[in-house]
């Protein structure tokens, strides 16, 4: 290839990545929406103060968005319960927020396998939350499989970021 094809080349994948929003799902790219725990959520930027108790800010650094899981499970760890139940507390504080629940899964295994398991994930957190007294009309589930992870490398560090559910917060009546 001469000097020119590869020089457009060069350019166009250049105009290509810059393409990309790094704050559309929240902070950073493939940031996960609050304080980057969860896609499609609510950047904390403009979320109100993390010290104020009402506000998304403080649902995400305080109390926490998201929980890991075990390779190949979507049981709730005993850590990952007391993180719900205080997610479970703050919604049934505040009525007017509804969630998204974003099951995650590491990159090991099929697409297919990991969205699944990513759904599974999601789905014990929607239970668990129900039925801590979260109503269900408030609560829906996506799984995102291995697509969206929060560290990329082959090993368990990054592997146990990966493996987890996030809740993402919103104003509104229903989800």
């Amino acid at each position: 290839m001469n000097k020119i094809t590869i020089s457009l080349l060069l350019i166009g994948a250049l105009a290509l990545s810059a393409c990309n929003n790094p704050n559309k799902y929240g902070k950073g790219a493939g940031a996960a929406g609050l304080n980057g725990a969860g896609a499609g959520g609510i950047g904390v930027g403009g979320l109100g103060d993390p010290n104020d108790p009402n506000s998304p800010a403080y649902f995400a650094q305080t109390i926490g968005d998201k929980v890991h899981f075990v390779v190949d499970q979507s049981t709730l760890t005993p850590e990952a319960r007391g993180i719900l139940t205080s997610q479970a507390n703050w919604l049934g504080q505040h009525p007017g927020y509804t969630a998204i629940i974003e099951g995650h899964a590491d990159e090991q295994g099929t697409r297919e396998y990991n969205l699944a398991l990513g759904a599974r994930r999601a789905t014990a957190v929607q239970e668990f939350l129900i039925a801590n007294g979260v109503a269900g009309n408030r609560l829906r589930t996506v799984s995102y499989g291995k697509e969206r992870p929060l560290a990329v490398c082959s090993d368990e560090q990054c592997y146990s970021q990966n493996r987890r559910a996030v809740t993402v917060i919103s104003a509104g009546a229903g989800v």
